[in-house]
């Protein structure tokens, strides 16, 4: 399969997702976090697949790695934003271990991409 556009890679449709099961499991979390931790896990997660697009969309080959290590960097600061919602109750165990498990899988995929890339920097 020849890869025309960033939706034809599997890494940012399983990003958009995370992205969406980010939004959903937010649904539960406290109000008054609306403009804290559920913003600031949204828009990691958001930001994970937004850069694997536009890495996509710079052309080059380097242009592309140095957006999937910035889509990396959300990914972490995600997986962050994550824990700390388990630790304060906000996510439930179920909720906890299927995210955790999306995070871990992009993870894993970015990592190949960006090998796959020639990329020998992991």
């Amino acid at each position: 399969m020849s890869v025309s556009s960033h939706r034809d890679l599997v890494v940012w449709q399983k990003a958009v997702e995370l992205s969406i099961a980010c939004y959903a499991a937010t649904k539960g979390f406290p109000r008054d976090e609306r403009f804290g931790l559920t913003s600031q896990l949204q828009r990691a997660a958001v930001s994970v697949a937004a850069n694997i697009a536009e890495g996509r969309g710079r052309g080059t080959t380097n242009g592309f790695l140095n957006f999937l290590w910035i889509a990396t960097g959300s990914l972490t600061e995600l997986d962050t934003h994550i824990v700390i919602a388990r630790r304060l109750d906000y996510l439930n165990e179920q909720q906890y271990r299927e995210l955790e498990s999306r995070v871990e899988e992009v993870g894993r995929m970015l990592t190949g991409l960006r090998r796959s890339l020639g990329d020998s920097s992991d």
